[in-house]
């Protein structure tokens, strides 16, 4: 595998080379970044052309030129990058404004792109094993519809209805009886859809989800919840047993009484045993050490309950029950996020509302010293940006997911472990769904990639200072340096995610193997 990666490793060099090469003369030739100083009429005008002409050696031919600037971006591979300053930012080095927006281009889409990809592949798996039912149909209409809109569009409208509109439902939160009845039936229909089965099996589910919904959207109602938002250490509690729950229906099945005692074991021990110990850590301590530590924690107490009732499967419980335990790491930080509320809505201008439709902070809250308000402002300025990029992704992620599990279903592999007699849930989980990831870890070292330069139309609605904004400046001012700096991120980063890709094909099938 070294070898392999070191092959990999000199070939992109070799590439990067290349394309630098071409990209930096074809950049430079395209326009002149001083003609705004030239058509200027300030009396300094030409001691900044002569000045910036000196810095940016524009005296020199650009196809030599580039090598006068490849000595600092190789400066890089020793920790020492001298990528030239950028006219379009005010002269600003370029390894500053990358790392800027680099920074706020990875707050993005990282939370959009695992989003799309966790909920997508679970459509599409869902879609896959209910092929042809009205639900498939539904599912793969709606896909195809968000697939096709524009980004564009798809962004205004949530800046109108998911920004402003909720803000000023925000300013009088009341909910009438008639949507609470409307909201209870679309979730007994979603449920029942997505569940299936016979007719009394779908009319009890639709009864069960549709009531649990609407008295869910009811107590919330009358507890004046949206108008100040807590979890508390029940709501902590009630998540991680939903959590608890998920994790056991993919492993080992909702009929393991013996799991399921330990699953709700863990979910309920390690909240309870944390909250309040964890108000004074979360409040006195630095806000990312404390999330690791509770983390860690959560899953030792999780592994440790798995062993206790593991019986001859002891490992398996503990990493299963471990993962459940962790995932209640979640809800405790929200809601320190939440108790932060009160004073979030003082802070932030009334203008702007709390859903944020405009940049990527607040800078009245970049000042505090409060790592979680700081963490629920990037919350409420990351909602719609990331809305926008998870629809459009999801879309697709549903479909290859959806494709590939269905191909995989078709094989005799996973025909002889049903005629073995092992259940639906292991065949699916055990069998066919490691398969199934193969194509999608190529779209998603893809598309993970290919997102670090920048969702450029959707920066731009939300006013959001990333890699795409980098981009456009470039091109506009005709920045050789600035659109150098994007191309060696973006390009590496590309490669990069390409030999992962490979790795992970080894990772996923035993058969594959990385010489």
């Amino acid at each position: 595998m070294l070898s392999f990666v070191a092959r990999r490793l000199v070939a992109t060099l070799l590439v990067l080379l290349v394309a630098s090469y071409v990209v930096y003369v074809l950049t430079a030739i395209s326009g002149d970044p001083l003609e705004e100083l030239r058509q200027s009429r300030d009396q300094n005008a030409q001691f900044l052309i002569a000045d910036l002409t000196q810095k940016l050696q524009l005296d020199v031919p650009p196809t030599l030129r580039y090598f006068t600037w490849l000595p600092g971006a190789a400066g890089c591979l020793i920790g020492q990058c001298d990528l030239g300053i950028s006219v379009a930012r005010g002269e600003l080095p370029v390894t500053e404004v990358i790392a800027t927006a680099m920074g706020s281009t990875l707050q993005l889409i990282t939370v959009a792109t695992v989003l799309s990809i966790l909920f997508g592949v679970a459509i599409g798996m869902t879609t896959a094993l209910r092929q042809y039912s009205g639900y498939d149909y539904t599912v793969t209409f709606a896909t195809f519809v968000f697939y096709s809109l524009p980004v564009f569009w798809v962004a205004v409208i949530l800046k109108q209805y998911g920004g402003i509109a909720f803000n000023q439902f925000l300013g009088d939160p009341v909910i009438p009886w008639w949507f609470i009845i409307i909201f209870a039936f679309v979730v007994g229909f979603v449920f029942m859809a997505i569940v299936g089965g016979s007719l009394s099996t779908r009319i009890k589910t639709f009864v069960f989800t549709g009531i649990a919904g609407g008295v869910f959207l009811a107590i919330l109602t009358i507890t004046n919840w949206f108008d100040q938002p807590s979890i508390g250490l029940v709501g902590v509690i009630v998540f991680a047993i939903g959590n608890a729950l998920i994790v056991a229906s993919l492993t080992t099945g909702l009929k393991d009484r013996t799991a399921l005692i330990a699953f709700g074991l863990a979910a309920v021990v390690g909240p309870v045993a944390l909250y309040y110990p964890l108000q004074y850590l979360f409040f006195f301590g630095n806000a990312w050490w404390t999330i690791l530590i509770t983390a860690a924690a959560l899953v030792a107490i999780g592994a440790i309950v798995g062993l206790i009732f593991g019986g001859d499967r002891k490992a398996y419980m503990a990493r299963v029950v471990g993962l459940a335990a962790g995932l209640g790491t979640i809800p405790l930080v929200f809601d320190q996020m939440f108790q932060r509320w009160a004073t979030y809505e003082s802070i932030i201008p009334l203008s702007s509302g709390v859903i944020s439709t405009i940049g990527a902070s607040t800078p009245a809250i970049d000042r505090t010293d409060d790592y979680w308000l700081q963490m629920l402002d990037s919350l409420t300025h990351l909602i719609l940006p990331t809305l926008t990029l998870m629809l459009i992704s999801l879309a697709a992620y549903t479909r290859y997911s959806r494709a590939s599990l269905l191909e995989v279903m078709n094989q005799d592999y996973v025909r002889t472990a049903r005629a073995k007699g092992l259940s639906e849930r292991v065949v699916v989980m055990r069998h066919a769904f490691r398969n199934a990831m193969i194509p999608i870890a190529t779209i998603i070292a893809f598309d993970f990639g290919g997102l670090i330069g920048g969702a450029v139309i959707t920066e731009t609605v939300f006013a959001w200072k990333g890699m795409g904004a980098v981009f456009s400046d470039a091109l506009e001012h005709t920045d050789v340096n600035l659109m150098m700096g994007f191309f060696l991120v973006t390009g590496v980063l590309a490669v990069l995610f390409n030999i992962v890709a490979d790795l992970l094909y080894s990772a996923l099938d035993p058969r594959i193997r990385v010489s």
